[in-house]
């Protein structure tokens, strides 16, 4: 699954367009490395979204089936490292 729709489906980010933009920017790390929105995203992969003051970390547990999930499921699919 392509990293822009997996930070969108699973509700890390509101919408695709973001993601697009963030990977643009090189604010989206997959597995320590600035990524494209087309990267392919595989189970066990380390996802770091860098903000200007802080980092969020989540580990790819699943790769959703649908193209959205509800927010209730997203634990099932990544796992957010403190």
């Amino acid at each position: 699954m392509r990293l822009d729709k997996f930070l969108n489906s699973t509700n890390i980010l509101k919408r695709r367009s973001i993601a697009q933009d963030m990977c643009d920017h090189g604010v989206v790390l997959l597995n320590g490395k600035p990524s494209k929105s087309a990267k392919e995203v595989k189970v066990g992969d380390e996802i770091t979204l860098v903000y200007l003051e802080y980092e969020e970390k989540y580990r790819v547990l699943d790769l959703p089936k649908t193209k959205t999930i509800p927010k209730s499921q997203s634990h099932l699919y990544v796992f957010k490292e403190q």
